[in-house]
This record gives structure tokens, sequence and C-alpha cells, in this order.
């Protein structure tokens, strides 16, 4: 089974700021932002990627170039359009301190499977579409690349959470109770009965154990050994 890396961009303009960016133009990546996705490209240096594909957003090609800056051998950063932000159609450039005054704001937190922002996509079709995504990447990567693939996907953070909430095997209604920062890692890996969910939402700690990490895809019952320790350095 291969192995997908799910990253955010990290931080922008547009978050510091607290405006819902959506698909604009023209969002990057501010100070903090850059440092963060140095550090997880530094982070991920230990892992041979397969792979690196992004989303079409220029905060996320800028961020898997940092990743792939770190990587020896790795092949550029395809894009792929459905990893993409959801479409928050008029919401769009509005801050969020705004959109909460909006009465369709209490629905996105507590029933995301009926929103359809103004406009734009439903949540269930972002999830749909992303899910979709993730999957078939990695059975390709996989059928290139043998089990022990591991490739990352930079996403976004509405996406990420889409994403494990599916691997999760959590309603999209439960999906806000997952939180995605800036740069952070989360790890899944898709088996022929199940997804594993190893990590969601880190920023630190060895990654090296990810090397030839191959198995059968059963649950260890009774929780397993773990991981084996980092070298000392």
């Amino acid at each position: 089974m291969a192995t997908v890396i799910l990253v955010r961009h990290g931080r922008t303009t547009a978050n510091a700021s607290g405006v819902l960016a959506g698909r604009a133009d023209g969002v990057s990546l501010d100070d903090v932002g850059r440092d963060q996705a140095t550090a997880t490209g530094t982070r991920l240096a230990a892992v041979p990627l397969v792979g690196v594909v992004s989303s079409p957003l220029e905060r996320c090609r800028q961020t898997a170039g940092y990743i792939l800056d770190r990587q020896t051998g790795a092949p550029h950063a395809p894009i792929d359009p459905d990893l993409t932000e959801c479409d928050y159609g008029t919401w769009q450039g509005r801050t969020l301190v705004d959109l909460a005054t909006e009465p369709l704001w209490s629905t996105v937190q507590s029933q995301p499977s009926a929103v359809v922002f103004p406009g734009g996509e439903s949540m269930a079709a972002m999830q749909a579409r992303s899910v979709a995504a993730v999957r078939r990447l990695d059975a390709a990567f996989e059928a290139e690349h043998g089990e022990g693939a591991v490739w990352a996907a930079v996403s976004h953070g509405d996406i990420i959470k889409a994403i494990l909430a599916d691997a999760l095997g959590t309603h999209l209604d439960l999906f806000q109770r997952i939180t995605v920062g800036p740069a952070s890692v989360s790890i899944v890996r898709y088996g022929s009965s199940r997804p594993t969910v190893f990590t969601t939402n880190t920023d630190a700690g060895d990654l090296s154990w990810l090397v030839n990490t191959a198995g059968t895809g059963d649950a260890p019952v009774g929780g397993g050994a773990g991981h084996a320790a980092p070298p000392a350095g």
C-alpha cells in the first residue's frame, strides 16, 4: 500500500488578515508561511517521495516547491485541479468576521453536508472530488512504485479535513472537529480493507519511519509495537 502525506500550504497574506481567499489569484505565502513551508520541507527530507502533487493555486505550488527543494530525485510537482480549494462562490474575498454574521455560517459549522456556497460549490461535492483524486493518485503511485511508495499531496485546509474525515469514517457533518493548520502534515495509507490514519495536523517529529513501511494492511490487535525510534543524533 502506498502512503500519502497530506500537506496544507503555509500561512498566506489572506490567512493573516482573516480573509477567505478561496480560489482568488495572487494569494501567496507570507514570511511566516515561507518559514513554515521550509520547515515542512526539511521535515519531509527524511522520506524519499515518489511524487509531489499540488493544488493549482499559488500558495500550494509555493509550498510544494519548498518540499521539492529538500528532495533528491523527486519529480516536479504536477498539478491536479481536483485538489484545489473549495469554490466558496460569493463568500470568496470576504472577511471571516463578516461571514460569521451570515445565516449559512451556522450550517457550515454544524451541518456541512447541507451547505452549498452561494454561487459556488457544495461541501459534499468538495469532499467527493478531493477524496476521489487522492485515492486515484494513490493507486497510480502504488502501481508504478510499489507498496512502499510514499507521496505528498499539497492542498488546502477544508480539502484535507474532508479527506481525513473520509479516511476516519467520519461523516462530513463532523469534519469541523478536525483541525489542519498551515504547513501541517497528516498521513494516510489506503489499504485493501480500510484506510489507516497515522497522523493528523502535525508540525514536528521524525518521519523517517515512513521509509519501507509496506505492510499487510491489518490493524495490529493490541496496538502493536509502534515505529522504530529515530537514530540518536
